[in-house]
């Protein structure tokens, strides 16, 4: 913990050095051009900046989502929930999506403006295209954490001289799907010159998560499970996507943008992610900080299989993991694929993702199944899931975790695919979290595992509270059910 502290503040020092030159500059040259309100937003470099800022709010050094597993602490993968959820829980990141929705919407209305010169029709509109799915993205996370939030777009007065009431929840959803659907129609299927943008392939992946969410709770609206099938089938068909062959090479730094990866917070040595230490026990290598360790009771549900060796770091050096200090596992992911180098030199260019294939072939066969009149899963079901499931054993028969088929009933089936996001999307995007509340399953104890978590539990769990500051701020604002209202 020493070194997180003298790292963060040689990165203060570095700023306030970098403030200290510049205050020391003369700023009485003639300005070559200004930005402002009216003007701004006129060209592609002035949009993209914008959306840039908007993901580094998301995706930043120590904030975001770069340090953000404690909010979800009460899934059953991190070590130390325990369902007494604080009033401040979600409040760093309900700001950051406020922040960064305030640099989309403001580019969104450059361009409804036609500020935009000298750029062909195309080009503007997959600028919109781009603003449009990072708008979704950012409500659809907020939707899900707060429940109806207020939605401010680009038409919204300012909404600190004009406070807004919580929309509901369909009025958020209806947002993130037109965004979606307009963002799947101009995105291009890739990008040359920036393998980290979002794609018509992203929309279309991320659109298909929305209907499932929406077929779930907390809207219960059955008919979605057939449009997510629908999208995820789409994405599939389009074979712009497969699986990585091997498991151990899913998160290789040569994969960060490989056939898997369809969208994620992107990390370069120019803009590293925070740092590795986090991750992972003070043995590995010149030692980690175990801020965010996994849950044993997890790790030992987890079948023996190739996925499990390549997911979870449980031994290092001969010495397992309840002999570390922590008694703890750790999730590999995101510090056992760099060199010793970077993660001594908290160099960390490992990306976060947010959508993979293998999530698309599970949102297929959860929603398939589901919209399905028979009794049994679908074929088309068994075999998006048995993909996932063949490369996790290493394409071996392992009788701990068999294959799966249409002789189960749709409710086995149904329950089998939330276990298997649940290993194979371990640690990402908080899926797991969300993947719970949908699914009503947080007080079940074959599903949740921990015992103390379930002696804490209400329903009002579900929701994480709307932050006391905006409360005061906005008296229109109502706060969710089970948290204190200032």
């Amino acid at each position: 913990m020493k070194r997180k502290i003298i790292n963060i503040l040689r990165g203060s020092l570095f700023l306030a050095f970098i403030a200290l030159m510049f205050s020391c500059k003369k700023l009485d040259e003639f300005p070559i051009s200004s930005v402002t309100p009216d003007n701004f937003g006129n060209s592609v470099l002035q949009i993209e900046a914008s959306y840039a800022g908007s993901m580094n709010y998301l995706w930043d050094y120590w904030s975001g989502y770069g340090y953000a597993y404690d909010p979800f602490s009460n899934d059953d993968q991190l070590d130390g929930g325990d369902l007494n959820i604080s009033p401040d829980n979600g409040e760093d990141l309900w700001n950051a999506h406020y922040r960064a929705l305030m640099n989309i919407n403001n580019a969104l209305g450059s361009i409804k403006k036609g500020n935009i010169e000298g750029e062909t029709q195309a080009t503007v509109d997959a600028l919109e295209a781009q603003g449009k799915f990072l708008r979704a993205h950012n409500y659809f996370m907020l939707v899900r954490m707060f429940g109806g939030v207020p939605l401010i777009t680009e038409d919204t007065p300012d909404p600190i001289q004009n406070p807004m009431a919580r929309a509901s929840l369909t009025e958020v959803y209806n947002l993130i799907v037109s965004d979606l659907i307009f963002a799947s129609g101009k995105l291009p299927e890739s990008w040359s010159d920036a393998p980290g943008k979002p794609t018509s392939g992203a929309a279309k992946s991320m659109l298909a998560k929305v209907y499932l969410t929406m077929a779930t709770f907390p809207l219960n609206e059955p008919s979605n499970y057939q449009k997510a099938a629908d999208m995820a089938l789409q994405v599939i068909e389009s074979e712009t996507y497969s699986l990585v062959d091997s498991v151990a090479d899913v998160f290789s730094l040569a994969n960060k943008y490989g056939p898997e990866m369809i969208w994620s917070y992107n990390s370069t040595y120019d803009d590293v992610a925070t740092d590795p230490e986090i991750w992972t026990s003070e043995i590995y290598y010149d030692g980690g900080w175990g801020d965010a360790a996994m849950d044993t009771t997890f790790e030992r549900r987890w079948p023996d299989q190739r996925r499990k060796e390549a997911y979870v770091f449980t031994d290092w050096d001969g010495m397992h993991y309840t002999d570390f200090p922590e008694q703890t596992p750790f999730c590999k992911k995101f510090f056992f694929y760099i060199s010793e180098d970077d993660f001594n030199g908290y160099s960390s260019i490992m990306n976060w993702p947010i959508l993979r294939y293998a999530d698309v072939l599970l949102i297929y066969a959860e929603a398939a199944n589901m919209a399905g009149a028979g009794a049994n899963p679908p074929q088309s079901a068994v075999e998006a899931i048995n993909l996932v499931i063949d490369r996790a054993n290493g394409f071996k028969p392992n009788p701990g975790h068999p294959l799966l088929t249409t002789a189960m009933t749709k409710a086995a089936f149904d329950a089998a695919v939330i276990q298997e996001r649940n290993w194979e999307l371990v640690f990402e995007a908080c899926d797991r979290w969300f993947d719970i509340c949908r699914k009503r399953i947080l007080n079940d104890p074959k599903v949740t595992y921990r015992e103390q978590d379930r002696l804490n539990f209400t329903t009002d769990d579900y929701l994480f509270p709307i932050p006391e500051t905006d409360l005061r701020l906005n008296k229109l604002l109502e706060q969710n059910p089970g948290y204190p209202t200032p």
